[in-house]
C-alpha cells in the first residue's frame, strides 16, 4: 500500500517510515512537497483538517489518492498555552533562544506536544489522528539530533533532541500520532482482505 507524505519536512517523513518498519507495517510512505498555505487558528485539529481539505480542492493531488499531511504544535503553560498552532511561525522568528528568553526566570516550565495527523483517503473525507505528550521547556538547548523545538522539550530528563529517531518516536507526540494514523489504516487494510 502506498500512502503520500505531503510535507516539506524531511525529519518528519524519516519518523514515520521508521515507525513503520518497525511496526512492520506493509505501507510504502512517498514523500511529495506541495505548496498549500497554513492557515492560522488557535485550534491546530481545525489547521489540520483545512489544510487538507484545501490540498483536495484545489487539485493537488489525486481525487482519489489518499494522502496525510501532519501539523504540530508546543502549548507552553507559564505563556498560557503559547506558542501553540502558531508553533512553526514562532520557530521561523524567534527559534529555541526566543523561548528560552521569554521563560526566563519562570519557574513552571511545563509544556505539551500536540500532533494532528491529517488523512484524506479519496475526496474531501478527513479523518484526524492525534497525540500529546507532556513535558517541561529545559533551561538551556540540549542534543544535536532532532528538529525545531526538539533541543529545548524535555521529557525523562533528556530533550527530545538527545534520543535517537527510534526513541523519540516511542514517546513523541508525533510518534504516538503516527501510530495511531499507522494502526488505523493496518486495520483498514485487514478489514477489506476479510471482505
Amino acid at each position: 500500500m502506498k500512502l503520500l507524505f505531503i510535507t516539506s519536512n524531511e525529519h518528519k517523513v524519516r519518523e514515520i517510515r521508521d515507525l513503520a518498519l518497525k511496526m512492520n507495517a506493509n505501507i510504502e510512505i512517498e514523500h511529495i512537497r506541495v505548496a498549500y498555505p497554513e492557515i492560522q487558528h488557535e485550534d491546530i485539529e481545525f489547521v489540520a483538517e483545512s489544510s487538507a481539505k484545501f490540498i483536495r480542492k484545489e487539485g493537488l493531488v489525486g481525487e482519489e489518492e489518499p494522502f496525510f499531511i501532519e501539523d504540530s504544535g508546543l502549548f507552553i503553560h507559564a505563556l498560557n498555552g503559547f506558542p501553540g498552532a502558531f508553533s512553526s511561525y514562532v520557530f521561523k522568528k524567534i527559534g529555541n533562544e526566543g523561548i528560552l528568553k521569554l521563560l526566563r526566570g519562570v519557574e513552571d516550565r511545563r509544556a505539551l506536544f500536540k500532533s494532528v495527523v491529517a488523512f484524506s483517503p479519496r475526496g474531501f473525507v478527513v479523518k484526524t489522528f492525534v497525540g500529546v505528550v507532556e513535558g517541561r521547556i529545559a533551561s538551556e538547548k540540549r542534543g544535536a539530533s532532532g528538529f525545531g523545538f526538539d533541543p529545548i522539550f524535555e521529557f525523562g530528563g533528556r530533550t527530545f533532541a538527545e534520543m535517537s529517531v527510534a526513541e523519540k518516536n516511542a514517546v513523541s507526540h508525533r510518534g504516538r500520532a503516527f501510530r495511531k494514523f499507522l494502526n488505523f489504516i493496518l486495520s483498514s487494510a485487514s478489514m477489506r482482505e476479510a471482505d
